[in-house]
Protein backbone atom coordinates (compact mmCIF):
# COMPACT_ATOMS: atom_id res chain seq x y z
CA UNK A 1 0.00 0.00 0.00
CA UNK A 2 1.38 3.38 -1.05
CA UNK A 3 -1.53 5.83 -0.93
CA UNK A 4 -4.36 5.69 1.61
CA UNK A 5 -7.51 7.81 1.43
CA UNK A 6 -9.54 8.79 4.47
CA UNK A 7 -12.83 10.50 3.57
CA UNK A 8 -13.74 12.67 6.55
CA UNK A 9 -17.05 14.36 7.36
CA UNK A 10 -16.50 15.25 11.00
CA UNK A 11 -18.73 12.50 12.39
CA UNK A 12 -17.73 10.37 15.39
CA UNK A 13 -17.47 7.36 13.06
CA UNK A 14 -15.11 9.25 10.75
CA UNK A 15 -13.01 10.30 13.75
CA UNK A 16 -12.71 6.66 14.84
CA UNK A 17 -11.73 5.78 11.26
CA UNK A 18 -9.03 8.48 11.40
CA UNK A 19 -7.55 6.99 14.58
CA UNK A 20 -7.60 3.54 12.99
CA UNK A 21 -5.99 4.83 9.79
CA UNK A 22 -3.26 6.60 11.80
CA UNK A 23 -2.49 3.36 13.65
CA UNK A 24 -2.26 1.58 10.32
CA UNK A 25 -0.12 4.29 8.73
CA UNK A 26 2.46 4.03 11.52
CA UNK A 27 3.05 0.43 10.46
CA UNK A 28 3.69 1.30 6.79
CA UNK A 29 6.75 3.54 6.33
CA UNK A 30 6.40 6.03 3.47
CA UNK A 31 2.63 5.67 3.24
CA UNK A 32 1.02 8.74 1.66
CA UNK A 33 -2.25 9.65 3.41
CA UNK A 34 -4.90 11.94 1.94
CA UNK A 35 -7.89 13.30 3.85
CA UNK A 36 -10.89 14.27 1.76
CA UNK A 37 -13.95 16.26 2.75
CA UNK A 38 -16.83 16.44 0.28
CA UNK A 39 -19.12 19.44 0.62
CA UNK A 40 -22.79 18.82 -0.05
CA UNK A 41 -23.86 20.92 -3.06
CA UNK A 42 -26.99 21.96 -1.13
CA UNK A 43 -24.75 23.56 1.51
CA UNK A 44 -22.91 25.50 -1.18
CA UNK A 45 -26.05 26.51 -3.12
CA UNK A 46 -26.47 29.90 -1.41
CA UNK A 47 -23.02 30.84 -2.70
CA UNK A 48 -23.94 30.28 -6.33
CA UNK A 49 -22.50 27.87 -8.83
CA UNK A 50 -18.87 27.06 -8.15
CA UNK A 51 -16.48 25.52 -10.60
CA UNK A 52 -15.10 22.30 -9.10
CA UNK A 53 -11.55 23.62 -9.29
CA UNK A 54 -12.54 26.63 -7.16
CA UNK A 55 -14.02 24.64 -4.27
CA UNK A 56 -10.69 23.90 -2.58
CA UNK A 57 -9.50 27.50 -2.82
CA UNK A 58 -12.84 28.90 -1.60
CA UNK A 59 -13.57 26.34 1.10
CA UNK A 60 -10.14 24.96 1.96
CA UNK A 61 -9.96 26.72 5.33
CA UNK A 62 -13.44 25.49 6.30
CA UNK A 63 -12.54 21.93 5.27
CA UNK A 64 -9.25 22.12 7.19
CA UNK A 65 -11.09 23.23 10.34
CA UNK A 66 -13.61 20.41 9.97
CA UNK A 67 -10.81 17.85 9.43
CA UNK A 68 -8.81 19.03 12.48
CA UNK A 69 -9.70 15.97 14.61
CA UNK A 70 -8.42 13.66 11.86
CA UNK A 71 -5.26 15.71 11.38
CA UNK A 72 -4.69 15.54 15.14
CA UNK A 73 -4.90 11.74 15.08
CA UNK A 74 -2.13 11.59 12.48
CA UNK A 75 0.03 14.31 14.05
CA UNK A 76 -0.17 12.52 17.41
CA UNK A 77 1.32 9.50 15.64
CA UNK A 78 4.07 11.66 14.13
CA UNK A 79 2.59 11.54 10.63
CA UNK A 80 1.61 14.18 8.11
CA UNK A 81 -1.39 14.14 5.80
CA UNK A 82 -2.62 15.94 2.68
CA UNK A 83 -5.94 17.79 2.91
CA UNK A 84 -8.37 17.96 -0.01
CA UNK A 85 -11.98 19.05 -0.48
CA UNK A 86 -14.54 18.74 -3.23
CA UNK A 87 -18.21 19.45 -3.79
CA UNK A 88 -20.77 16.96 -5.01
CA UNK A 89 -22.21 13.58 -4.19
CA UNK A 90 -19.93 12.18 -1.46
CA UNK A 91 -19.73 8.61 -2.77
CA UNK A 92 -19.12 9.69 -6.35
CA UNK A 93 -16.50 12.27 -5.37
CA UNK A 94 -14.71 9.77 -3.11
CA UNK A 95 -14.60 7.20 -5.91
CA UNK A 96 -13.41 9.82 -8.40
CA UNK A 97 -10.64 10.93 -6.04
CA UNK A 98 -9.51 7.30 -5.53
CA UNK A 99 -9.19 6.94 -9.29
CA UNK A 100 -7.59 10.33 -10.00
CA UNK A 101 -5.08 10.22 -7.13
CA UNK A 102 -4.18 6.56 -7.54
CA UNK A 103 -5.19 5.56 -4.02
CA UNK A 104 -4.75 1.88 -3.38
CA UNK A 105 -6.76 1.64 -0.14
CA UNK A 106 -9.48 3.49 1.70
CA UNK A 107 -10.46 3.73 5.37
CA UNK A 108 -13.78 5.35 6.22
CA UNK A 109 -16.47 5.53 8.86
CA UNK A 110 -19.77 3.74 8.38
CA UNK A 111 -22.12 6.46 9.53
CA UNK A 112 -21.78 10.04 8.43
CA UNK A 113 -23.53 13.23 9.29
CA UNK A 114 -25.87 13.42 6.30
CA UNK A 115 -29.49 14.51 6.75
CA UNK A 116 -30.76 10.98 6.22
CA UNK A 117 -28.05 9.18 8.22
CA UNK A 118 -30.53 7.77 10.70
CA UNK A 119 -32.66 6.36 7.88
CA UNK A 120 -29.96 5.21 5.46
CA UNK A 121 -27.18 4.18 7.81
CA UNK A 122 -23.97 3.78 5.89
CA UNK A 123 -25.47 4.66 2.51
CA UNK A 124 -22.34 6.59 1.44
CA UNK A 125 -20.08 3.76 2.59
CA UNK A 126 -22.23 1.21 0.79
CA UNK A 127 -22.15 3.22 -2.42
CA UNK A 128 -18.36 3.72 -2.18
CA UNK A 129 -17.96 -0.06 -1.90
CA UNK A 130 -19.86 -0.41 -5.17
CA UNK A 131 -17.87 2.29 -6.97
CA UNK A 132 -14.24 1.55 -6.09
CA UNK A 133 -12.03 -1.40 -6.90
CA UNK A 134 -9.53 -0.89 -4.05
CA UNK A 135 -9.70 -2.45 -0.57
CA UNK A 136 -12.01 -0.53 1.79
CA UNK A 137 -11.85 -0.75 5.57
CA UNK A 138 -15.07 0.39 7.27
CA UNK A 139 -14.91 1.56 10.89
CA UNK A 140 -18.01 1.72 13.13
Amino acid sequence: MKHLLLPFDGSPSATRAARHAAELAVLIPGLRVSLLHVFDPVTLAPHGALVRSKVESCYGAEAAALMAPAVQAFESAGLSVELHCRAGSPASEIALYVHEAGCDALVMGTRGMGAFASILIGSVATRVLQLVSVPVTLVK
